[in-house]
């Protein structure tokens, strides 16, 4: 029997609560369908930061080495500033671990409905490709004169032909296990430089795959469209910024943030894949027992899809689709009175 080695960080406010369901329905999966999970729990965390000053020790790459895959649950509390947070756990860790590729499926769920009205589940399934390890989010630039009436900030954001290419490859091949379009999330009418090298470099690429069809759109008209035409995207490819922000978009409109897995993958699966859910710890909820727990499970899915336990990814996400179809078990967000322990275990129990 296959054994997975998983280093668990369940984070701040609700990751603790979501992550526990996640694990709980985990190892249901792993009984019936014979592999084995073993966990090694961390508390890197907003609260270990304020008591050590790091969340993370100065190994803790080197410790997240050791094993096959990374389940986050989410990070962030009030008193740390969320640049403290994202750049002392998150990013580390995805850019060590060439984590280039942010995956974030979203989709409209049985048993749920949408903020938008009149649109079919058909009409809400689409998957962000998000640059994931360089762009925008760059520690290049500085604050300069300092309380001074001439004080300025200056961020760089780097693109690399190689980051750019692989990224948008990766969409492509994406895209033919899907409905075969790819659309370019850009921005070149305003932005000179590194988006008219995006556009180019996508152009390249798609020339390699004349079966898929490709188009290119500003991120503006864009977001636009998902809001009022979702069922014209697909596959959308977008950097470091632009994919943060539609696919925080992209789960609104097909449920909530409380049901958006996501994925930080490295494709060679030279290092490890981190996953967490696309929502905050929300931790004026924490601990309460009200917080839904389907995004994080959701998550932990595409986990055992990375590992190769597909049968078993299905098996939850059937899980999950069967519970929200029911109707009877469903937290606050949902519409219903159920904790987060009773969906964890109902979803568990579904399988």
């Amino acid at each position: 029997m296959t054994t997975y080695r998983i280093a668990g960080i369940p984070g701040d406010g609700i990751g603790v609560d979501v992550t526990a369901e996640a694990r709980k329905v985990l190892g249901r999966a792993a009984e019936l369908h014979h592999f084995g999970l073993e966990w090694t729990e961390f508390d890197w965390s907003c609260e270990r930061y304020t008591r050590t000053g790091t969340l993370m020790p100065d190994d803790g790459i080197e410790q997240l080495s050791a094993f096959d895959a990374i389940l986050l649950g989410a990070v962030g509390f009030p008193g740390v500033p969320d640049h403290v947070s994202l750049w002392g756990l998150l990013i580390p860790v995805r850019r060590a671990f060439a984590q280039y590729v942010n995956l974030r499926p979203v989709r409209l769920l049985p048993g749920t409905t949408s903020v938008l009205a009149g649109r079919t589940a058909a009409e809400l399934e689409m998957v962000i490709v998000r640059e994931n390890s360089e762009g925008e989010y760059s520690t290049i630039g500085g604050r300069h004169n300092r309380g001074r009436p001439d004080e300025f900030a200056l961020q760089e954001a780097v693109f690399t032909r190689a980051g750019v290419e692989r990224i948008v490859r990766y969409a492509f091949d994406l895209a033919r296990t899907r409905s075969g379009r790819v659309c370019s999330a850009t921005k070149s009418n305003g932005i000179v430089h590194t988006m008219p090298f995006w556009d180019e470099i996508f152009a390249e690429v798609a020339a390699g795959y004349p079966d898929v069809a490709a188009e290119q759109c500003h991120i503006d008209a864009l977001a636009a469209r998902m809001v009022q035409q979702p069922g014209r995207l697909d596959v959308v490819v977008a950097s470091n910024l632009f994919g943060d922000i539609l696919s925080d978009l992209a789960a609104a409109v097909t449920g909530g943030l409380g049901m958006a897995p996501s994925g930080n993958i490295n494709p060679e699966r030279e290092f490890p894949s981190m996953f967490e859910a696309v929502h905050g710890s929300a931790p004026d909820i924490a601990g309460q027992g009200i917080a839904n727990p389907v995004a994080q499970v959701l998550t932990a899915a595409m986990m055992l899809r990375q590992l190769g336990e597909d049968a078993a990814a299905a098996a939850v996400e059937g899980a999950v689709e069967k519970v929200l179809a029911d109707g009877a078990v469903r937290t606050p967000d949902l519409g219903g009175r159920s904790t987060t322990a009773e969906l964890g275990s109902a979803i568990a129990a579904a399988l």
